[in-house]
């Protein structure tokens, strides 16, 4: 696959002169203004359906895409007429949706529904000049909103915000902020992960990683929620898998961005074996989401990919590669220069440049490949 050239953004080349890199912190909002943001959340919708079906209408008329610019025109006022969200926040909700329209390449996309059992999850997005942060309360259309503090927002400058539901009606602020880059991995050795299901990964250095039972563990209860029509319950059972799936793979990409200097993990067709009889087992592995998350802290210094990013880049001479071991199990070398004849399949890698994580590694298939430093 090969790497796809974007000029820098203004917010990047900001960052890269202060320093800094941006952070998403996530902050639950207490429930006693739950229904405060629910209603507010129906107004989002109104204008999400609106800015949709003016956007048709000049489409099927005038044969061209709104912009978020010319829809400003259209919703300007809107506060006066009777609505009750912030006039900004009109505003956002109509850049993001020809922000989507245009991400997704299509010309319509899902109408927000308020009410049913197909109803639209909440979703207020904020600009940063119409809420700001106060005695332990952000304070938003001259309305206190309450919330367990657990970064110090005091110490932040918040920048974009949204406000957003879960699927147990709890109401969350998402507010971005600018946080010190982080030193670079200490870790001098290199890594190599091959991802299964039986287990859940196999490492170049001999460890196996046992596959953990988040699923099958609660599946029991799970069921007799079900049964029972309880929804409220079978809501937090769920919520319970996911946060302990995500507990267990940040703890694991934490350990491996500690202990090495480079990183590097095989392709994984999830979506492929999603499709097979190994369905269930593949999604609940959740073996893909091992590389998202190790992205996320993207500290490792090195990181390799199948290609070299400019023709001028010197390709590395050292691979990590799984050899065929006896009784079918999995056994790992790492060699310079030419490989040994045995090799099925070998992921070459590329040096990239420093504090980049490069997840898509390419994998080989055939037999006496020489891995030569181009």
């Amino acid at each position: 696959m090969k790497p796809v050239k974007t000029r820098p953004s203004k917010s990047a080349h900001r960052q890269a002169a202060l320093g800094v890199r941006t952070k998403m912190l996530r902050l639950r909002i207490k429930d006693k203004h739950a229904k405060h943001l629910l209603e507010q959340s129906r107004e989002v919708n109104q204008v999400w359906n609106y800015s949709q079906d003016l956007a048709l209408q000049v489409l099927a008329r005038e044969n061209r895409f709104m912009s978020a610019y010319d829809m400003a025109a259209y919703t300007k006022g809107a506060a006066k007429e009777g609505l009750s969200l912030h006039s900004q926040s009109v505003q956002a909700v109509s850049e993001e949706y020809c922000t989507r329209r245009k991400q997704f390449k299509k010309a319509k996309l899902r109408w927000r529904v308020s009410h049913g059992s197909r109803r639209s999850l909440g979703w207020i997005p904020v600009k940063a000049s119409a809420l700001s942060y106060r005695n332990g309360q952000v304070h938003y259309q001259s309305k206190a909103l309450s919330l367990w503090d657990s970064y110090g927002l005091a110490d932040y400058q918040l920048r974009s915000v949204s406000f957003s539901e879960d699927a147990r009606g709890r109401w969350y602020l998402n507010v971005t902020v600018d946080v010190k880059k982080p030193e670079l991995s200490l870790g001098k050795s290199s890594i190599g992960i091959d991802l299964g299901l039986k287990d859940f990964a196999a490492l170049s250095n001999g460890q196996t990683v046992q596959a953990e039972q988040f699923y099958r563990d609660l599946e029991p209860a799970l069921a007799l929620a079900q049964r029972a029509g309880n929804k409220k319950r079978t809501k937090a059972i769920h919520a319970k898998i996911a946060n302990r799936r995500k507990d267990f793979l940040h703890k694991f990409s934490t350990r491996l961005v500690k202990e090495n200097g480079a990183i590097f993990v095989g392709n994984v067709n999830a979506a492929g074996l999603a499709k097979t009889s190994m369905a269930k087992s593949v999604l609940m592995r959740a073996g893909q989401c091992s590389g998202l998350s190790c992205s996320t802290r993207a500290i490792a210094p090195v990181a390799g990919s199948g290609r070299s990013m400019k023709p001028t880049q010197r390709r590395s001479a050292v691979a990590v590669m799984p050899v065929l071991a006896p009784k079918g199990k999995r056994a790992w070398l790492c060699a310079g220069g030419r490989a040994a004849a045995a090799v099925w399949r070998c992921m070459i890698v590329t040096p990239m440049r420093p504090g980049t994580f490069w997840r898509e590694a390419s994998w080989s298939w055939r037999r006496n490949l020489p891995l030569r430093g181009r």
